[in-house]
């Protein structure tokens, strides 16, 4: 009985990590890489409607939409690899 519980808590908190990454983890990479893309360089790139964002924050913006993209890439083919579309 036992050691019942102790698979059961352990799928639980496979299935509670994996819905946090994917499910809500996702959406907040994808914030981080907007709100990096608005990190000026200072002074009038704050307030000028043609500044540029800081070549960091466009190379981190950049990374942030590479997870984003792979993570659906890979869920996609997990989907489809499975035959979950008829």
């Amino acid at each position: 009985m036992r050691d019942n519980l102790g698979f059961a808590l352990e799928g639980a908190w496979q299935v509670l990590a994996a819905g946090l990454l994917l499910g809500a983890g996702l959406p907040a990479v994808f914030a981080l890489g907007i709100r990096s893309l608005a990190w000026g360089t200072g002074g009038a790139a704050e307030v000028a409607a043609d500044a540029r964002p800081h070549p960091a924050g466009r190379a981190l913006a950049g990374l942030c939409f590479l997870v984003v993209v792979v993570g659906i890439g890979a869920g996609l083919y997990v989907i489809l690899a499975a035959g979950g579309i008829a």
